[in-house]
């Protein structure tokens, strides 16, 4: 198992370094990496490797920084000395969220979830890929039960504007302004989502392509999206994803 250690802490990272071989005899560390930017500038350059270690923060920054910079999609352990980040963390491939000091039992405790989440997706993928054999369809979300005042009502895809976070809540917009609290994270929408149909604009929203009024072109080569039903902030394009995006709002 190749593991990536991102810590700005020499000493913390040789500690965490000599943790993890004990752990387990099958894992090799690749490498350490210390700031937001020798992150990204080595997830440019390289394959990603099956699991990460991330402390959050960093000497130049939050480590979210390199997700929105860098497209990482293997699963992350955030270990951190923090508890305030844990929600952002699991809508960055986070599948824990360890707390310094880091015990031995919690660390060992983690690895043994990612292997069990690896062999359930394992299996679950490949039963997947006979099913789309079969149909030639992915089972994307087609409709949402959503309660409103005391009701229940259901919210069909196509009526689906945007999704963003705001005050660890996720909020869905419908196309005519009605707004509703979701319990799912942007990242689980973001999957279930028909990506044909809706793209991750940024950390906080996910938008539908009808949704998508005006593309504007922003300082330092970004984008400024406007959206209706509208909003009231920028929605920004960072420059590493204009490209992405691009391709996608042009199929």
């Amino acid at each position: 198992m190749n593991i990536i250690i991102i810590e700005d802490e020499k000493p913390a990272a040789e500690k965490l370094q000599k943790a993890l071989v004990q752990a387990s005899n099958t894992i090799t560390i690749e490498t350490i990496l210390g700031t937001v930017q020798s992150s990204v500038n080595w997830f440019q350059q390289h394959q990603p490797p099956d699991l990460i270690f991330m402390d959050i923060e960093l000497t130049d920054g939050l480590s979210f920084q390199i997700l929105e910079k860098v497209v990482i999609p293997c699963p992350i352990i955030f270990i951190t000395a923090f508890d305030e980040y844990w929600q952002e963390a699991f809508e960055h491939n986070g599948i824990d969220y360890l707390l310094k000091p880091v015990k031995q039992e919690k660390l060992e405790a983690a690895l043994q979830k990612f292997e069990k989440l690896k062999q359930f997706f394992t299996v679950n993928f490949q039963q997947l890929q006979q099913w789309r054999q079969q149909t030639g369809k992915l089972p994307y979300k087609k409709r949402f039960l959503v309660k409103r005042g005391m009701d229940y009502i259901t919210v069909k895809t196509e009526e689906i504007a945007y999704f963003y976070a705001t005050h660890k809540l996720v909020c869905m917009v419908d196309n005519t302004g009605q707004k509703f609290i979701l319990d799912k994270s942007l990242a689980e929408l973001e999957k279930e989502m028909d990506p044909a149909q809706f793209y991750r604009l940024n950390r906080k929203f996910l938008a539908s392509v009808h949704a998508i009024k005006k593309i504007r072109a922003w300082p330092k080569s970004k984008l400024l999206i406007e959206v209706a039903p509208p909003v009231d902030e920028e929605i920004i394009i960072s420059q590493e994803n204009v490209n992405a995006f691009k391709e996608w709002a042009g199929n």
